[in-house]
């Protein structure tokens, strides 16, 4: 049986999406175990009265391959000490799975991580769309003054794995406000994923 075709009108500034099946949001207290000041973390939690940093709307037809999920993912300005609002990153459960973004509002980065630690960085305004690719570790960072706004898509059937970044103690690098822009600085936590991690990751696509 043939689904019907869908339309759905997203907010640019907003960052809500009519039709959508689904939405979750993370306010800050959910993410202190990101940031490398755990003590500002606490400190802001408590000033700001635990605010909302994202929300997500996304239209999901089912988890069958072939399909296709997307979204709107709305992230406000923001700075735990040095380090920008950022979401908890992922890579896809099917880790050959990519997925691409389009900017809607505001200014952000996708910072990207290979299995086997390469970070890349694409900075993303409105009209901007950034494909990243299969096997890439990816989370969003809202560097701007406005809120982000970015639209969405990835296979259905992708899954998200927060766990490869939590079980390196985060991303290699942490990003971090320097003068009026942004800096990578080396994450002194960071655990390196041995060959055999990486092996097993892509073992059945290489």
């Amino acid at each position: 049986m043939l689904r019907e075709p869908v339309a759905c009108i997203v907010d640019p500034h907003a960052g809500g999406m009519s039709g959508h099946t689904g939405r979750y949001e993370k306010r800050l207290s959910d993410l202190g175990e990101l940031y490398a000041n755990l003590q500002a973390h606490t400190a802001l939690v408590a000033q700001l009265g635990d605010p909302v940093v994202y929300a997500v709307e996304d239209f999901r037809p089912g988890s069958h391959g072939g399909d296709l999920n997307f979204g709107t993912t709305r992230m406000s300005p923001g700075r735990v000490d040095q380090e920008f609002f950022l979401t908890r990153g992922h890579i896809h459960a099917k880790a050959d799975r990519p997925e691409i973004y389009y900017g809607q509002s505001g200014h952000g980065l996708l910072q990207m991580e290979s299995p086997d630690g390469q970070t890349r960085i694409v900075e993303i305004t409105p009209q901007t769309m950034c494909y990243v690719p299969p096997f890439w570790i990816h989370r969003s960072i809202n560097i701007g003054r406005t809120d982000l706004v970015m639209v969405f898509a990835y296979p259905s059937d992708s899954g998200q794995d927060y766990r490869i970044i939590e079980m390196s103690n985060g991303m290699r690098n942490r990003v971090v406000s320097h003068g009026d822009g942004w800096k990578l600085v080396d994450n002194t936590s960071y655990k390196p994923r041995t060959a055999e991690d990486v092996a097993a990751l892509m073992k059945d696509y290489v």
